[in-house]
């Protein structure tokens, strides 16, 4: 039986296939092949000569076959990935699987792949051709429902493994394409008996290779189609030289994207080579100033830009955090030759590095913004750029501080942003380094100690806070030891050590005022303290902190902190109506930010408000969803008494009052919710059919939500947690 069939499972049936920008030209036959190929095989790699066009045939094929998979066809583009440790937390990422937990990302992967049927597209692996064929020789032996559609210059070369070599297109399906493309250059362009000939023979030339094809038609801009000929057949003695015993398609694509070099201007050239530096999506900012300086000013960048648009060496991307660009892999790769020609490439290199700093310097000033959702997109979208930035340095004694201080800058993007395993790959990559810049070092130390406390991992955060407390006190660093107070303090609230999280969390926020230290961190001290006091007894309290946090982060357009005061502000309400707005405020927020910590956090209190407000059908679907989002998170509400009351509650109340083992029933239909879904459904409000209202037994009259004080405002009592 298909997996589509069970409760709730379609909801889980999507992806994150890209939407096609232009259109598919040919390969009928070829999508068929690989149609019936996948049907028998659980791996299939297209293979080809680069520029051949594999990406995008293996992501039409994975869009038409979408179908087959109950639970979706998700893409992980690998070609910018710089290092093969970073292999399996890509897929993690692609997959949307925000996981908060110190647990290896493999074991997420299998986790999450059990039972589901799958197609995974790993795109552009050839780099890291031998972590991706150990990842997928376990995934696949270990996840029957998985199949996976690769692509590179070769195979994974791993048992059960069907090659697909794409070859170029045949001569009516290339002159198809170059035709298409050339009307998006000149509307006016058509095939006709004149220069129908012309094109046959350009296409012949060109080996019916895509992406030559395309940058062929990108200069009937400027030239006919007999011009674009005389001129590439002028080029082909010139060009086709190269490695000895080298395949013709390999000359033919190097001649294509060279005699297209050779047609630009020595300031596209020169932009061409120095734009190589990017990985992935650049801005036009960035562009000029990393690629302006000698023979290029920055004020010439977007002309020339420009340019190499018209010719489609550069493409253009429109994205959440604006107007991109963006080269294919193999231009780029051409590109970065001739900057190694240059010897330029080192003085590029570091000027990417030091934009980039810049940019990671400027986004964690800005967080503490009504611009938030701004930085969380910009830095989505420059992540590869930002990782090659610490790469580069890392791999340099003489700048690793540097390193340090970029994984230490980007906290609200590990936290606030749901990458908290990411995170603590390169901020542990980072204090390996031995440097003489202590602060940066110091500031990398308590970022480790946040993102280890919301892991769950205590002896990591206590190493990383202690080591930081110690080295901050010893040279004086006031706001470095104010943050290892802080996140000592969080340590103590998670591992349900009351008194002692209020002392240190008390302390902390003293030491932020001493120093005039005010932004989200400190914030959400506060709302931490607020906590303490709560858990202690004191709600009242509790609720005046958090008022006053929700006055700063109005005052400041600050949304991520708001969440958790709005969540908490919720807990304590009386009017679970209101409780119901704020706790669908917060939810918009941390789905808006990734941040998954958060939004369990905000569906379990809802599922306390949907129940004290008669709905106990509902109730049991939410924590049903939140039950399947923790994995991800770390262990259940922290394995904290103090956090896991509502849900006890709850789930004990539900128990009561619905009839027949309809609780349990309930709570896995929850389960089989995608997190999408779950929140979406969230959002919307319950809707509880008529079935499901009749079998509730109603509350008792004393626990009437009118009559009593609502459960998720009664704090769990010290002989509750100890008997």
């Amino acid at each position: 039986m298909r997996r589509s069939s069970r409760p709730g499972a379609r909801s889980a049936a999507h992806g994150n296939l890209p939407t096609e920008l232009n259109r598919f030209v040919g390969r009928h036959e070829e999508l068929a092949q690989l149609g019936r190929l996948l049907t028998d095989a659980r791996l299939v790699t297209v293979t080809g000569v680069g520029g051949v066009g594999k990406t995008r045939f293996a992501l039409r094929a994975a869009d038409v076959l979408q179908e087959r998979y109950a639970d979706g066809v998700w893409l992980a583009e690998l070609s910018t990935l710089p290092d093969p440790e970073l292999l399996e937390h890509a897929v993690v990422e692609a997959l949307g699987l925000t996981d908060h937990t110190s647990r290896p990302p493999r074991g997420v992967l299998l986790e999450h792949l059990a039972g589901r049927e799958f197609l995974l597209v790993l795109d552009g692996f050839e780099h890291l051709v031998d972590a991706c064929a150990d990842l997928v020789r376990e995934l696949l032996r270990r996840t029957p429902g998985l199949r996976v559609l690769a692509t590179g210059r070769m195979p994974l070369a791993i048992d059960g493994e069907q090659a697909f070599e794409l070859a170029p297109m045949p001569s009516p399906d290339a002159v198809a394409l170059f035709t298409d493309r050339a009307i998006g250059w000149q509307p006016a362009f058509r095939l006709t008996d004149d220069n129908g000939a012309t094109v046959e023979e350009l296409c012949r030339r060109l080996d019916g290779i895509p992406l030559a094809l395309e940058l062929a038609a990108g200069r009937l801009r400027a030239l006919s189609v007999e011009q674009v000929l005389d001129r590439l057949d002028d080029r082909f003695r010139l060009l086709t030289g190269g490695a000895r015993g080298a395949l013709p398609r390999h000359q033919t694509l190097r001649t294509a994207i060279g005699w297209s070099h050779e047609l630009c201007t020595p300031e596209q050239r020169l932009l061409w080579a120095r734009l190589s530096v990017f990985a992935g999506q650049f801005d036009l900012e960035a562009a000029e100033y990393v690629c302006g300086g000698p023979e290029l000013p920055g004020a010439d960048v977007l002309d020339v830009l420009d340019e190499l648009l018209a010719q489609s060496v550069v493409t253009r991307e429109d994205s959440a955090s604006g107007v991109r660009y963006r080269m294919l892999d193999t231009v780029r790769e051409y590109g970065g030759d001739w900057l190694t020609a240059t010897g330029d490439s080192a003085r590029l290199s570091r000027r990417h590095r030091d934009w980039y700093l810049g940019l990671a310097t400027w986004c964690e000033l800005d967080w503490f913004s009504p611009r938030q959702a701004e930085v969380a997109a910009r830095v989505d979208s420059e992540l590869p750029n930002l990782r090659k930035a610490m790469e580069y340095s890392l791999d340099s004694p003489l700048e690793a501080h540097l390193g340090q201080y970029l994984a230490g800058t980007l906290w609200f993007y590990w936290v606030g942003c749901g990458r908290l395993a990411e995170g603590r790959h390169w901020l542990d990559h980072a204090l390996e380094a031995e440097t003489e810049h202590e602060a940066y070092q110091l500031k990398a130390l308590w970022v480790l100690g946040h993102v280890t406390v919301l892991q769950g991992d205590v002896i990591g955060a206590l190493a990383a806070l202690q080591e930081c407390r110690d080295g901050a006190e010893l040279s004086g660093n006031a706001a470095a030891t104010a943050y290892a107070v802080h996140r000592s303090g969080c340590l103590a609230l998670v591992s349900d050590d009351m008194p002692r999280a209020e002392e240190l969390l008390r302390e902390a926020l003293v030491r932020y005022r001493e120093i005039g230290e005010l932004n989200s961190n400190v914030l959400m001290g506060q709302v931490e303290l607020a906590m303490a006091v709560a858990f202690r007894g004191d709600l009242a309290q509790a609720v005046l902190i958090c008022e006053e946090v929700t006055e700063v982060c109005e005052d400041h357009g600050e949304r991520w902190t708001l969440a958790y005061a709005l969540a908490y502000v919720a807990r304590t309400h009386g009017r679970p109506e209101r409780a119901r707005e704020l706790l669908v405020e917060c939810l918009a927020i941390d789905r808006t930010f990734h941040d998954l910590l958060g939004l369990v956090l905000a569906l379990e209190l809802l599922a306390l408000v949907t129940l004290d407000q008669d709905d106990p059908a509902e109730a049991a679907v939410l924590q049903g969803a939140a039950e399947r989002i923790w994995p991800s998170v770390g262990l259940p509400l922290f394995g904290s008494a103090y956090f896991s009351e509502p849900h006890t509650l709850c789930e004990q109340q539900a128990r009561e009052r619905l009839r027949d083992g309809t609780y349990e029933k309930l709570r896995r239909e929850g389960a089989e919710l995608a997190m999408d879904t779950a929140v979406a459904r969230a959002l919307a409000g319950p809707v509880r059919p008529a079935a499901l209202r009749s079998r509730a037994v109603p509350p008792p009259r004393e626990n009437a939500p009118h009559t009593r004080e609502p459960a998720a405002s009664r704090p769990v009592r010290s002989e509750e947690t100890t008997g």
